[in-house]
């Protein structure tokens, strides 16, 4: 008798760069956070090329969204439709800029079907922040999405000098700090993904040595 037993090929999630917004939801893909998808973030090129080195092999993705308060600020727009116009044209050329593939854009709206194997849409109010905590993901991208939480990618921490991830860091929590009015958010760690716990660990030194302290995100 033939073998019918259906052979099914697990789907290899891409990595796309997003901004950290806690409203930025990725449904096929795996999240690397930093504010305004990098647009204008200083150091933002050293993370990069340190994040090509440890997913090796892997054509990173990035993506613009909806409604985002840092590209607003940095450009000096005065309203959202400016900021959804300026913020697809200056994140696509970024992309070309620092050797990424450029996905799209996410809005307010049901998933969205990206370039380059993405899909993605926003989620939290509009104009409302809700987040309380920062997480900082540590060995392989958001593998869990919490709406409570801005996302920081820190896999790359490890691999940079100490004076340059401290200053990528710091100003990424002073805006998050800002937009949600609130000087006491809570860090986490997520420790899981493809890079392993001893890429993991080494980047939780790395953050301790610029002053960044946490727990770790509770396994689901």
């Amino acid at each position: 008798m033939a073998d019918t037993t259906e052979v099914v090929e697990e789907k290899i999630l891409a990595y796309v760069i997003t901004c950290g917004d806690e409203g930025v939801q990725i449904n096929e893909g795996i999240r690397l956070g930093f504010v305004g998808a990098g647009l204008k973030l200083e150091g933002f090129d050293k993370a990069i090329a340190a994040l090509k080195s440890l997913f090796v092999g892997e054509d990173l993705r990035i993506a613009a969204s909806e409604e985002c308060d840092w590209i607003k600020e940095q450009l000096d727009l005065s309203n959202w439709e400016q900021t959804t116009a300026s913020a697809q044209q200056h994140i696509e050329s970024l992309a070309d800029e620092v050797g990424l593939l450029y996905s799209g854009f996410l809005p307010f709206k049901d998933p969205k079907k990206l370039k380059h194997d993405i899909k993605g849409h926003m989620v939290r109010p509009h104009n409302i922040h809700v987040a309380n905590k920062i997480c900082f993901t540590l060995g392989g991208g958001e593998q869990t999405y919490n709406l409570g939480c801005y996302l920081i990618s820190a896999e790359w921490v490890h691999k940079v000098p100490a004076k340059i991830a401290k200053k990528l860091i710091d100003v990424q929590i002073a805006f998050y700090k800002k937009i949600s009015k609130n000087d006491n958010l809570e860090f986490v760690f997520e420790k899981e993904g493809i890079l392993g716990e001893k890429i993991a660990e080494k980047n939780v030194k790395a953050l301790k040595k610029i002053g960044i302290v946490a727990k770790e995100v509770a396994k689901e």
